[in-house]
């Protein structure tokens, strides 16, 4: 009796073991396919809402607010997983020079067969957060405010040195 009541003790914590380090290797992996997801879905966003008859015009590179939003909630949107949900908050969105920070929480799910005292299942979400920061950089010899903004004669750069005064 003595071992059968052991033998049954160690499947039941090999069993608790199993379940512990399930939750955790899902914890881990979500994290790092978030921060790879949006990593990748940022700089993509970037790319295609880069104005670049601005560029041409001014000299500066310069992304449409719009248009990254646009762009990052539709290609988030294709590469995500069904089975977590999502909370997408745009921090700061600069058009010049580009800069973007994005914070996205990710619920996983984590259901249990046990029952609370209204007969429903209890689940219990852990909370996934990646932040991720991205900024176009150039290569300038000087102060881009200034110098670059002064050279360039067009209608769209010249609006633009009003605005900053």
């Amino acid at each position: 009796m003595n071992k059968s009541i052991l033998t049954v003790g160690i499947i039941f914590l090999a069993l608790i073991a199993l379940a512990l380090l399930q939750v955790l290797n899902n914890y881990s992996t979500g994290s790092e396919l978030d921060y790879y997801l949006v990593k990748e879905t940022t700089d993509a966003a970037i790319d295609d809402s880069m104005d670049w008859d601005f560029y041409h015009d001014c000299g500066l590179y310069r992304i449409d607010k719009e248009r990254f939003v646009e762009m990052f909630l539709y290609r988030f949107a294709n590469n995500v997983d069904a089975s977590r949900g999502y909370k997408i908050g745009f921090y700061d969105i600069n058009e010049v020079p580009p800069k973007v920070s994005i914070k996205i929480d990710s619920l996983t799910t984590l259901s249990f067969n046990s029952k609370d005292t209204s007969g429903n299942k209890d689940t219990s979400a852990a909370n996934i957060s990646t932040s991720y920061d991205a900024i176009i950089e150039a290569g300038y010899k000087s102060d881009v405010t200034t110098e670059l903004y002064i050279s360039k004669d067009s209608d769209r750069c010249k609006s633009l040195k009003k605005d900053r005064g």
